[in-house]
């Protein structure tokens, strides 16, 4: 097994390895993926040192929890999962979901109320076969998700849903709480409802993207909650596919990055290395996490983490005005466990 270097959740004292695995693909995003595939990359995964694993109801509508489940029996590991759906039986009418177009034969419904996040952890509990979850998540409890009928779904978080997620903390259920979303203004938003010790911020803090450096980071450090990335590549942008944020790439994205493509040159520096890399950066974040459905994938990723990234890369993208001065970068390979 590798060895990745680890980091706390301040507020709880969890450690998580740098390098976590993101199990939304498992799940079948935007396609299917073999079984026998999905629990070879996983246990691939594992073996490689990313003991960190994170999951949700939503992805297949079960299936990804039942994929992660099953590796991490008898193993030790750091495990999330999300509540805010439900999974009634009953396959979805058609046409269903397309982003999930081969799940399990469940319909998700919203509910962020204190019984139903309590119902939630206990069926992810029987979902993955663990008597253990070690973080829960709030998922798409955000505009981008609800548009307008986020408002009353906050109001069942801030009324119930929040006491359920604490109680479920305070009696050791879990160890850590917090949300899970695409938006960092919801993150903003939670710190007015109760403590939470992280948050799994998607796309929001990235090559691309840095403005939580002017609100979020900040009120994140005062609160002392820590930050798990996931979307470092917004979508596929930055590691060679040709999507951002899940939508077509803006004219003005593509330009910035064919320009940092550029500095990747000059420097030898794989743009996917630097996407990952970077956001370690920054003192709360805690861990990367890629979602990956595949061994190929899962080495391409090995690949890039291993490589170490000079200074002169970040200096020279600030230089030329592709990254925020004041955006903190790595000093060092942050991957990399050093003795």
């Amino acid at each position: 097994m590798a060895v990745f270097s680890k980091r706390t959740i301040t507020s709880c004292g969890l450690e998580l390895t740098t390098l976590g695995f993101g199990g939304a693909p498992l799940g079948g995003l935007f396609n299917a993926v073999d079984n026998d595939e999905a629990n070879a990359t996983l246990i691939k995964a594992y073996d490689s040192g990313m003991t960190y694993v994170d999951t949700a109801p939503l992805y297949g509508f079960g299936k990804s929890e039942h994929h992660v489940g099953r590796m991490l029996q008898g193993r030790d590991y750091t495990l999330s999962t999300k509540v805010g759906r439900l999974l009634r039986p009953g396959a979805m009418p058609p046409p269903g979901n397309p982003d999930w177009p081969a799940p399990l034969p469940f319909t998700p419904v919203f509910n962020y109320g204190y019984d139903a996040i309590m119902r939630s952890f206990e069926d992810s509990q029987q979902r993955l076969g663990l008597d253990r979850i070690d973080i829960l998540y709030v998922h798409d409890i955000d505009n981008y998700t609800h548009g307008d009928d986020n408002i009353r779904h906050f109001a069942d978080l801030r009324e119930g849903g929040y006491r359920a997620m604490n109680e479920l903390r305070s009696s050791g259920a879990v160890k850590a709480i917090g949300l899970g979303v695409n938006d960092a203004q919801t993150c903003r938003t939670a710190l007015t409802v109760g403590d939470w010790d992280v948050f799994l911020l998607a796309g929001r803090y990235t090559l691309l993207e840095q403005q939580p450096l002017d609100d979020l980071l900040p009120e994140c450090e005062a609160s002392n909650t820590s930050i798990v990335i996931g979307g470092a590549f917004n979508s596929g942008i930055l590691a060679g596919g040709d999507t951002f944020n899940y939508s077509a790439v803006p004219d003005d994205v593509r330009t910035k990055v064919e320009a940092i493509k550029q500095v990747c040159a000059i420097h030898n520096v794989p743009l996917a290395a630097a996407a990952l890399q970077f956001p370690l950066g920054h003192p709360l974040v805690v861990s990367v996490l890629p979602g990956l459905r595949s061994r190929a994938e899962l080495q391409a990723t090995l690949d890039w983490v291993a490589i170490d990234i000079p200074a002169a890369f970040w200096a020279e993208l600030k230089d030329r005005d592709l990254l925020r001065a004041d955006a903190p970068v790595p000093d060092a390979n942050p991957y990399i466990a050093t003795k």
